[in-house]
């Protein structure tokens, strides 16, 4: 395995009360880990290697002691977007990596579209060309559903998504 690759595989995160709060990278979780802020409640089959130690990766952390979870928001990101339409173009319901998509503002920059939560969505490269300079009514073309921002429901929906593949994850999203 790359080792980018294994330090980037996704890490449930739970609060001292088992609650799931978060998802980050397994090099963060060992970070957290090394700190004392962390504890594994379940690994991954995967590990890293030193020069002279092998360790398992984390598939499930712990936080020690109980944190206050703010509201969650997230940072208008290309990343968070792609994340919240679940990498999936909002025009042709293309499933895609990352590399293959681009953020498409619903309104136009042109036309004074904004860049905001309810304005930009995942859009594949053709569909993009397609839709132009234009509203998508405009160009002919619907979207799937109406972006929203980024909520703790979402995060949640995240989560289970995530979740589904991962045996470790599943008793710990619940609701």
């Amino acid at each position: 395995m790359t080792r980018n690759k294994g330090l980037q595989t996704p890490v449930l995160v739970l609060n001292a009360s088992y609650e799931p709060i978060n998802i980050t990278a397994a090099r963060r979780a060992l970070t957290l880990m090394m700190k004392g802020v962390a504890m594994v409640e379940e690994e991954s089959p995967r590990d890293v290697h030193s020069a002279h130690n092998s360790i398992k990766l984390p598939s499930v952390i712990r936080l020690i002691s109980y944190r206050r979870v703010p509201r969650q928001t997230r940072a208008l990101s290309r990343k968070n977007i792609l994340m919240r339409d679940r990498y999936t173009c909002q025009y042709c319901d293309k499933t895609l990596q990352s590399s293959d998509l681009t953020l498409d503002h619903i309104q136009p920059r042109s036309k004074k579209g904004l860049s905001t939560w309810e304005n930009l969505v995942a859009c594949c490269y053709p569909c993009n060309n397609r839709k132009g300079d234009q509203t998508a009514e405009q160009a002919g073309m619907k979207l799937l559903r109406q972006p929203k921002p980024f909520t703790l429901a979402t995060s949640r929906h995240l989560m289970r998504q995530l979740g589904r593949d991962d045996a470790n994850w599943r008793k710990y999203l619940f609701y």
